[in-house]
């Protein structure tokens, strides 16, 4: 009975096989040759390696501990969120701020003033530049009847005038948050993420494909789920200023995954599509390429941030810098986290199950070809030797590491010598003619 033979299966014509040996050589003459090599490599440090395309780490392969890490962490904070919940400020469930300045008052002393009339104040105490410290206190009063709240109000308002010395009750100023205004304030928070995560979705289904869409979409919910359970952990108060911060590390996110991605694109044709290597070795190649970069902006976007939240919340005092870069703070952490160990591997994962790339993946194994994962530089030789080595040329350049010659190496005196490079060189070795 005849039937449509399997193209993964079907034998490949003379000239084919040809093309697959020389890229198979290629591909093994990328690694290091000798563990001597390899540690010739290894010498340069973590960081040179870095910053000279030399890094060839295992994203992929390892990713069952990115993703233990992350779970470790979501459940911990998914736990204090349920038990505690969130310390949510005046604008989401409403409640009464009075404010006064009161230089030289401690905060203890204040929570001792206005404990008997409200339960549970939040006292804190601004110093703005100017060293005016200004005393603010807030409650929720919205339990209690009109009658009950006029009448707290008035003694809280006497207790810090009188605490601040302050003779004119006018000069301490209240303000009032009804419920059903926090209400909405929560829902267009609400809105706007769910807005944001629509249209982010949307954008890389069409700019790249819907798998990378899946996978950019899972870590930005990893961003989310980490800054609620960090928020939750450590008690830290959510204000609208907590959701603007929390968007804007969603979209910084996002920027870092994209570049990311836009890297695998480049890299799918040439060398995955192609056969040449598999996609988990492809998406380790494309992480290595672009980990510099990442680890740059990132260190470029938490540095400012750190220094807001240092500089202008502890020795300014400004508290509502603090609320900012608090979040901030805790979304670019776990934003540079995810776009580097969650998505990419997530993205791995998913392009894996294709039948494309498992009948790539079979051939490799069964021609005994382990997996290898490639630097910047070797990835950049292999692009330049492949279409010499598809002409037939009689020699294909080998990446060898760079390393200083010792005076045993150093050639005679009169012999032709290479100029020593820092980053590896290209050199050729000879290969046996094939007939075609």
């Amino acid at each position: 009975m005849t039937g449509v033979e399997d193209p993964a299966k079907a034998p490949a014509s003379a000239t084919e096989q040809d093309e697959l040996e020389l890229e198979a050589e290629l591909e093994a003459d990328l690694a290091p040759q000798t563990p001597a090599e390899a540690r010739e490599r290894a010498k340069l440090g973590p960081f040179r390696r870095l910053y000279r395309g030399l890094t060839s780490f295992d994203f992929v392969g390892r990713r069952k501990i990115w993703f233990g890490i992350s779970g470790a962490i979501i459940i911990i904070g998914m736990t204090a969120l349920g038990v505690k919940g969130l310390n949510l400020g005046i604008d989401f469930k409403g409640g009464s701020t009075w404010t006064v300045l009161a230089p030289n008052v401690s905060q203890q002393s204040a929570v001792n003033a206005v404990s008997p009339y409200l339960s549970q104040p939040i006292v804190e105490i601004l110093t703005p530049p100017s060293g005016q410290s200004t005393l603010q206190v807030q409650a929720d009063l919205n339990g209690l009847s009109a009658k009950q709240q006029a009448q707290a109000s008035k003694g809280v308002i006497a207790a810090l005038a009188k605490l601040a010395h302050v003779k004119d009750l006018n000069k301490v100023s209240m303000t009032f948050v009804g419920p059903t205004w926090g209400s909405q304030i929560t829902q267009k928070a609400i809105q706007a993420l769910i807005a944001f995560f629509v249209a982010v979705v949307a954008y890389i289904s069409l700019r790249f494909e819907p798998k990378m869409a899946l996978a950019a979409f899972i870590a930005m919910l990893h961003d989310l789920a980490v800054t609620v359970g960090i928020y939750a952990i450590f008690g830290f108060q959510v204000t609208p200023d907590t959701v603007i911060a929390i968007l804007t590390i969603l979209g910084y996110s996002l920027y870092d995954t994209v570049v990311v991605f836009d890297r695998v694109r480049d890299n799918t044709k040439p060398f995955a599509a192609a056969g040449r290597m598999t996609y988990s070795t492809m998406v380790n190649l494309s992480m290595n390429q672009t980990l510099a970069r990442s680890i740059n902006t990132s260190m470029v976007a938490i540095l400012p941030v750190l220094s807001v939240l240092l500089v202008g919340a502890e020795l300014l005092g400004a508290v509502t810098l603090q609320n900012y870069g608090v979040a901030l703070t805790v979304g670019l952490l776990s934003g540079a986290y995810s776009s580097i160990f969650i998505a990419s591997p997530l993205l791995a994962i998913l392009k894996e199950r294709e039948a494309k790339y498992v009948a790539i993946r079979k051939r490799l194994v069964s021609k005994g070809e382990r997996s290898i994962s490639f630097s910047a530089q070797d990835a950049a030789t292999f692009s330049l030797a492949a279409p010499a080595a598809r002409t037939g040329a009689a020699t294909r350049p080998t990446v060898r590491p760079s390393a200083p010659q010792s005076p045993a190496s150093r050639p005679a005196q009169g012999a032709s010598t290479v100029p020593p490079q820092s980053a590896p060189v290209i050199a050729p070795r000879a290969r046996k003619q094939k007939k075609r």
